[in-house]
């Protein structure tokens, strides 16, 4: 599902304007980006959480030539957990 299903379907479920549920949606990805870069934690409920997790810095391998080691520097990335609801439904 892509981000034009997701507005095509809440806009016909709630019959807002296309346009108008696209900039609810679009501000609400911003909005958990902006929280993101500043290390807060996302958490809705029934959903899952995203967070920031730290990976430690690291020796990696060139996969064309497996001799040459690669120095892999410490990064940040955002982590999923899904919620209790969403992991009853899926299974």
């Amino acid at each position: 599902m892509t981000k034009k299903d997701l507005v095509l379907k809440i806009s016909d479920e709630t019959q807002i304007k296309q346009i108008d549920v696209k900039k609810v949606v679009q501000k609400v990805f911003d909005h958990i980006i902006s929280a993101l870069e500043k290390g807060e934690k996302i958490e809705l409920r029934n959903f899952g959480v995203f967070k920031i997790k730290q990976r430690k810095a690291r020796t990696g391998r060139n996969p064309k030539k497996p001799e040459q080691v690669v120095p892999v520097p410490p990064r940040r990335v955002v982590v999923f957990k899904p919620g209790l609801e969403m992991k009853k439904r899926i299974k």
